[in-house]
């Protein structure tokens, strides 16, 4: 039982389903065919009775019958009798030999000798004090004969019927399964092919296989992504790391090579200590943004007060205070993760000192524009040329190290612009040459009515 399809075992339950109600049914007719035979045994005999009442009269002293007086019809003895119950005209059947008082106008069985009769009387009035009795008399039908042929007529129909509801059945599973099969068959291609790009066809409507079928689609997309950003965290793992590993071991092999004074020891193991820092910083960015790609590096559930977060982080800078300039305006407040914005923010204010001028100044800035926020990291550097401006975004990118005499990851930007994406907000550069660079960021503003009225006071 537990190999069979999901199909057939529906179509099995049916079946099973509709032979316990076919049969209920057969029960429920056995049960009532008996009353409903009497019921119209005893409707037989009325209307037959009431028909032959309306043919009887008297004239000239003598009874009178009509034309279309019957005293046999479909079973039913018409039987004629005086006031004093003595019979004038009629047969009475042969086994009906009971002594049946009259009873005017009740229908009631009669049993004689193990056989059933219906008998009813009816007092026909043909003068002021004289009258006849109208007897109507019916044998009962024979109830285990009709139960018989309906169990004969039962055992020819059920079976046909339960073949008949047994392939109706499949069909219909067989139909209402079809999306299924589609969507397994989907998805095994795609386990076969390992090609986490292609998707399930969406069945129309609004029902389980539809549901289903989005809810496979939206696992494959976040497989693939994972996928994805697995190759790409190890491809940049693998290119990346190459060069400080190299470092590492060249400087050890010499140092078992040849022998080092105290001084070239003591400058190898701080050269071998920025190469570690140098991996483990690496690697902490590219494990932020492999988990930015994956959609499990951020959480968007917190209200994060920007104005004092832009004031705080610009507050804990080691640099002297004429060549960091802040203006924030008050009260402005965004949803998103307040450490990964400080974290963006320090980046950019890094990059302004890194790759401005010595002695340079770098100027932030936060403000409400069009009903959105703009915070804005601008510094006085030499800029960057144009053709360079589009890949400062790309992993791994880094500006010319021969302008500031340090060399970072190539991460920051890319990092950054993860996190706005995240936050349905963007980041833009402008920059010339000789001029300086902007990095501007946009992001939806969070109404704060309370902390902005203080805001608009406080200017």
């Amino acid at each position: 039982m537990r190999k069979l399809s999901v199909k057939v075992k529906i179509t099995g339950w049916y079946l099973l389903l509709m032979t316990i109600m076919a049969g209920l049914l057969l029960a429920f007719l056995v049960a009532v065919s008996g009353s409903v035979s009497t019921q119209t045994a005893m409707d037989q005999l009325e209307q037959t009775v009431r028909a032959n009442l309306r043919q009887v009269d008297m004239a000239d002293g003598s009874l009178q019958f009509g034309e279309n007086f019957l005293f046999y019809d479909n079973g039913v003895y018409t039987l004629i009798y005086s006031q004093s119950e003595a019979l004038l005209a009629g047969q009475v059947p042969v086994g009906f030999t009971a002594s049946e008082p009259f009873q005017n106008g009740l229908t009631r069985p009669v049993d004689v000798d193990g056989a059933r009769y219906y008998v009813l009387d009816f007092w026909v009035p043909l003068g002021w004090d004289s009258g006849v009795w109208v007897r109507g008399v019916l044998e009962a039908p024979e109830n285990p004969r009709l139960v018989t042929n309906l169990l004969y007529i039962a055992m020819i129909a059920l079976p046909l019927f339960i073949l008949l509801a047994a392939a109706g059945g499949y069909a219909i599973a067989r139909r209402a399964f079809r999306p299924l099969d589609r969507i397994t068959a989907t998805a095994a291609a795609i386990g076969e092919a390992a090609d986490l790009s292609r998707r399930v066809e969406v069945p129309p409507g609004d029902n389980e296989f539809t549901r289903l079928a989005r809810t496979f689609n939206q696992m494959f997309e976040r497989l693939e992504r994972s996928f994805e950003a697995e190759q790409q965290f190890t491809a940049d793992a693998s290119h990346e790391l190459r060069t400080p590993v190299s470092v590492i071991k060249s400087a050890c092999e010499y140092a078992e090579k040849y022998g080092e004074t105290p001084e070239e020891r003591e400058e190898t193991m701080a050269m071998i200590h920025r190469q570690a820092d140098r991996m483990s910083l690496l690697i902490e960015q590219l494990l932020r943004i492999t988990r930015l790609d994956q959609g499990t590096g951020i959480s968007l559930q917190e209200n994060v007060d920007l104005t004092e977060l832009v004031r705080t982080v610009c507050a804990d800078q080691p640099r002297e205070e004429d060549r960091l300039l802040v203006e924030a305006e008050a009260g402005i407040s965004v949803r998103g993760d307040a450490a990964l914005l400080t974290r963006l923010l320090q980046n950019l204010i890094d990059n302004g000192f890194k790759y401005g001028k010595p002695g340079g100044h770098v100027w932030v800035s936060l403000r409400r524009e069009a009903g959105e926020v703009l915070l804005s990291v601008r510094d006085d550097g030499v800029g960057i040329e144009k053709d360079q401006q589009e890949k400062v975004w790309q992993r791994f990118y880094r500006g010319d190290p021969s302008r500031t005499g340090e060399e970072g990851t190539g991460l920051g930007l890319s990092l950054a612009l993860r996190v706005l994406q995240m936050m349905d907000g963007e980041i833009s550069v402008d920059s010339a040459e000789g001029r300086g660079t902007t990095f501007t960021v946009r992001l939806p503003i969070l109404i704060n009515r309370e902390k902005q009225s203080e805001g608009h006071g406080a200017q």
